[in-house]
């Protein structure tokens, strides 16, 4: 899979505080937010299988936030 580039404007002070989240994990910058994405696309289709999982074993009413926590 290729590379392709995206550009964001962001608030300085958001710069910052995304420059000390990364500096603490010894990362880039644009290494934290492309993991932070893929953890957040994890996080979804996460909650989806379980939503998917509930859906075939007939589970109603058990929303994948309350089983997750």
């Amino acid at each position: 899979m290729g590379s392709k580039v995206l550009s964001l404007r962001i608030d300085g002070e958001l710069l910052d505080r995304t420059r000390q989240h990364a500096a603490k994990r010894g990362m880039s910058v644009q290494e934290y937010v492309v993991r932070t994405l893929i953890r957040e696309d994890f996080d979804e289709r996460f909650h989806a299988s379980l939503d998917e999982t509930a859906a075939f074993y007939d589970e109603p009413g058990t929303p994948s936030d309350a089983r997750a926590r």
